[in-house]
């Protein structure tokens, strides 16, 4: 495969930003092997953005020839009081439900499973000792407490919060951990931009924990590891502000994100076929209005990217069915009133249903469905029966 066609699936959607396109494209001009990692904290359920989008770049930065891995932040989850704070609970949910799901995700969205690598935070930093804990503490060295200030937001967390001093360690180690597994192609959502930042800046400064670095002739220098932002796919609510104005853009767009915090507004990997349609149907879904409206968008990102088409159902009366072979085309049809809401939503509640059935099927065994519901449970904050 050339250089220009791995570049270009580098780059291809869901990909958002790449910092830099330029070290992209130096990279793959001097045959440099890309190592890839995206990281997650171990908390509920895995919705579509987590699963199915992370799935699918990492499916098209396979066919481009990168070495790829999904790092299970145990520790991370820990620190932010995930899944009640219960160690043990949060390592056994990694090794077992999140494994097993991204798996499924990545068969589904044509990626090689095996071929990826499952880091578990706790492992790595226990195999690495001393190594691990120099590079935190090297990182910390330069970057000010301002600066970690305003980067909890990649804990989940406002600048300004009440919080404890252990969320002041997440974006130090968030960065560490790009280092310590000699990363040099960071990937995550846009919201964790700023920590990439942070290690992009910081990498010329490490000496004595593990820089990246390259040969260029004679003389070996250090470099930035390269990352990569793809798209926040959105939760199916209203904004809270409809019309966005212009000067609450940002702020309004980043509540609008979907989480599982707010379980009837995403849709979860083992989600019911009733529970898929119910939660299209109530979905925010403007007429004429594509901009921030999340079922165009995940017809978009998703359906489009995976299926490379969308077919309409509805009768005669209506219009009769539609099918699209282009986003571009759907678009414009729903822009100029020509597809009603409901049908919009309809079609695209049946495809994910279609999508995720692999998944929802691996998960219907009793060993695997016992473990949903404890997760359930314990993300509701339900004691287990005694």
């Amino acid at each position: 495969m050339d250089t220009a066609t791995k570049f270009d699936l580098i780059m291809a959607p869901p990909t958002e930003e790449v910092l830099t396109e330029g070290d992209v494209k130096s990279a793959l001009d001097i045959g440099l092997p890309l190592k890839h990692y995206i990281g997650f904290e171990i908390s509920g359920l895995m919705h579509l953005g987590t699963g199915l989008v992370t799935a699918m770049k990492i499916a098209d930065l396979q066919k481009a020839g990168v070495d790829c891995s999904i790092f299970l932040a145990d520790y991370h989850a820990w620190i932010n009081d995930k899944l009640g704070g219960d160690l043990d609970l949060i390592k056994k949910t990694a090794v077992n439900y999140y494994k097993d799901a991204f798996k499924k995700s990545l068969e589904v969205a044509g990626a090689d499973p095996d071929k990826v690598k499952f880091v578990l935070g706790s492992e790595l930093y226990e195999k690495m000792g001393n190594d691990y804990w120099t590079t935190v503490l090297e990182v910390a060295k330069n970057v000010n407490l301002a600066r970690i200030k305003r980067s909890i937001t990649v804990a989940g967390r406002t600048e300004g919060e009440t919080i404890n001093f252990a969320i002041l360690m997440y974006p130090v180690m968030q960065v560490a951990d790009i280092f310590a597994q000699q990363v040099n192609l960071a990937h995550s959502g846009a919201d964790q931009r700023k920590a990439h930042v942070i290690a992009r800046e910081v990498a010329s400064h490490l000496k004595y924990s593990m820089p990246l670095k390259r040969k260029h002739g004679n003389h070996e220098d250090i470099y930035k590891p390269i990352a990569l932002h793809h798209h926040l796919i959105l939760g199916l609510q209203e904004p809270p502000i409809w019309p966005i104005p212009k000067d609450k853009l940002k702020e309004t767009i980043s509540a609008m994100k979907m989480s599982k915090s707010k379980p009837n507004t995403a849709v979860f990997l083992t989600d019911s076929e009733e529970n898929i349609k119910r939660k299209l149907m109530g979905a925010f879904c403007p007429p004429k209005h594509a901009e921030y409206n999340p079922v165009l968008d995940w017809a978009k990102t998703i359906i489009f990217k995976l299926n490379k088409e969308l077919t309409i159902e509805r009768s005669a009366k209506f219009g009769g069915g539609l099918h699209f072979d282009d986003y571009k085309e759907l678009e414009k049809l729903y822009l100029e009133g020509k597809l009603h809401p409901m049908d919009l939503k309809n079609a695209v509640a049946d495809e994910l249903i279609d999508i995720l059935a692999p998944i929802r099927k691996h998960f219907e065994t009793p060993k695997n469905h016992q473990m949903i519901e404890e997760l359930e449970r314990v993300t509701a904050g339900i004691k287990k029966p005694t």
